[in-house]
């Protein structure tokens, strides 16, 4: 019979727990820890029951969005400061009037020597200068407050257009200044101004301060941050350091997920604490959950003596779970109840100790792919989930390649005694022509191997490594000039596929989308050219 059928009031209890219908501010409540103000969220909730999974994603996206929404309007609440030196009286009153009623702080001056008396002795967000002015000129005013304040926004206005106030404003501008206005200008085009400067302003107060933050840290000096991508997730690591929030740092291997994992705790309240990592791809799944929660004297054969997990060890700290995705499924359970019930229990003991400890996971596997596979509960993956950081592989931000070549030749100069003074320009082109299927790791390696085998002070192309193919597509002019036709195709085709399926860490699927070819096409292929797994991890691809 078709129907919408009433939800029953009971449920008869099923096998596993997490099925139940359960009321969304009771989930949230488990989720949010009792938080009141996240269980009167869900009050408005219109549906009274739903999955425990829908429930789940729900919460954990709130908590985001909420975190995010923070985040973003902490600055748009400040009242910004705008400085205004015109001396027409008419013109500066208007403007005055308007900015005040936009919420703007305003201090209005008709000569430029008593606004710069003011400038010293307060803070100025915004400037907003007449070029035109009696005594000190505006050019002269906009030197003396740049070199006070370097990062301060200036917005020039100017008298009608002609050629000579042109040229000016352009010479402004290469001297720092944000725009020029040129009068009479619409009020709507100031304000578009004034939102974007300050806003600018904004961002780099602060990139400034995360950076002066991070100074302060051991993590610094092994970050290189140059892409707008590393910035973006510099910003998100440091906001997010505040807090004691689970943190899942995603991105393949080689990439830097550790250092990350590094800043999120030296910029954070436990920073004094300890820092305890645990790879879990380097422990046999038997020893697992005894590195982790300990064992008791006797708990099993050869346990002689009383040890502590690494629960205990970071307590009050940090704890940083390396490769969660290797996790055995047995242990995913135990995982999760710690982190609900914030105890633990060592083998071979009745007694649960109290932990308190920041967690923070990282993988370079698909645990969505993994969940699917039954390999990973799904349940764990939201608990860790509440921050997701991704880190993009090197090929997606070249622009650091140098910048991370320079640092890598300064720290293996020091450590094998050498004086190596840069890099040829050809050997920079090859590298930046590679895909670097290892990430930083796999450049790190032949910074190395090339500063332990060069003979001049400068790296050349012949000190990179023989196989390393300098190009990511098409090698035609690298072939055996006595190869046939049909034979130099496959060759460029053979190259084409290894790189694209490099790329991809083998997954064949994926490839054959890139591609737009079948899968099966693509396995063809492979088998005619003689594509296997060493060819595609012939230069220190992960397996």
């Amino acid at each position: 019979m078709k129907g919408n059928w009433p939800v029953p009031k009971t449920h008869p209890t099923p096998k596993n727990p997490y099925s139940l219908r359960m009321p969304p501010r009771k989930i949230i409540a488990n989720i949010c820890g009792n938080s009141e103000k996240f269980a009167k969220l869900y009050a408005a909730v219109s549906v009274p029951y739903m999955s425990f999974k829908s429930a789940t994603r729900l919460a954990f996206a709130s908590l985001n969005l909420l975190w995010y929404k923070n985040c973003m309007t902490k600055n748009m609440n400040k009242q910004f400061k705008i400085l205004i030196v015109e001396d027409d009286k008419l013109a500066l009153k208007t403007t005055a009037m308007a900015l005040k009623k936009k919420g703007y702080n305003v201090y209005c001056f008709e000569n430029a020597e008593e606004a710069f008396l003011f400038f010293q002795e307060n803070t100025v967000d915004l400037a907003l200068l007449d070029y035109e002015l009696p005594g000190m000129s505006g050019r002269d005013f906009f030197e003396k407050i740049k070199a006070l304040n370097p990062l301060i926004p200036v917005i020039f206005v100017t008298g009608h257009p002609s050629h000579k106030s042109i040229d000016k404003a352009v010479e402004l501008i290469k001297m720092g200044a944000y725009t020029y206005l040129t009068k009479p200008f619409n009020m709507e085009t100031l304000f578009h101004n004034i939102d974007n400067a300050l806003e600018k302003l904004t961002l780099l107060e602060e990139n400034k301060r995360l950076q002066e933050r991070l100074q302060k840290t051991s993590s610094y000096e092994n970050f290189v941050f140059k892409s707008d991508k590393m910035q973006r997730i510099l910003q998100m690591a440091m906001k997010v350091a505040e807090s004691s929030s689970t943190v899942l740092i995603t991105g393949e291997s080689g990439t830097g997920k550790e250092v990350i994992a590094n800043i999120l705790h030296d910029c954070s309240p436990r920073k004094n604490k300890n820092f305890v990592t645990v790879n879990l791809s380097a422990l046999p799944e038997p020893l697992i959950e005894c590195e982790l929660f300990g064992h008791k004297k006797g708990a099993f054969t050869d346990a002689r003596e009383k040890r502590d997990g690494k629960f205990i060890y970071a307590d009050e700290g940090t704890l940083f779970l390396d490769e969660i995705g290797e996790l055995p499924v047995y242990i995913q359970v135990k995982l999760l109840h710690v982190l609900q019930e914030r105890k633990i229990t060592p083998i071979g003991d009745n007694k649960s100790i109290d932990v308190d400890f920041r967690l923070i996971t990282a993988t370079n596997k698909d645990l969505q792919g993994l969940i699917k596979e039954k390999k990973f509960r799904e349940d764990l993956y939201y608990r860790l989930d509440v921050i997701g950081i991704n880190i993009p592989p090197l090929r997606e931000r070249k622009e650091e390649i140098p910048y991370l070549i320079d640092y890598f030749i300064k720290i293996y100069n020091k450590k094998e005694g050498k004086q190596i003074q840069g890099i040829s320009r050809e050997a920079l082109n090859a590298l930046m022509k590679y895909h670097f299927p290892g990430n930083i790791r796999e450049l790190e390696n032949i910074i190395e191997r090339a500063l332990v085998l060069a003979r001049d002070d400068i790296l050349t192309e012949n000190d990179l490594p023989p196989d390393l193919p300098i190009r990511t597509g098409c090698q035609e002019n690298h072939l055996d000039s006595s190869l046939s036709l049909p034979e130099r195709l496959n060759a460029i085709e053979k190259n084409i596929l290894i790189n694209c399926l490099k790329k991809h860490n083998n997954r064949q699927q994926k490839t054959a989308d890139e591609l737009k070819i079948s899968e099966s096409r693509l396995r063809y292929r492979m088998k005619i050219l003689g594509i296997g797994k060493r060819e595609v991890y012939d230069t220190g691809g992960k397996k």
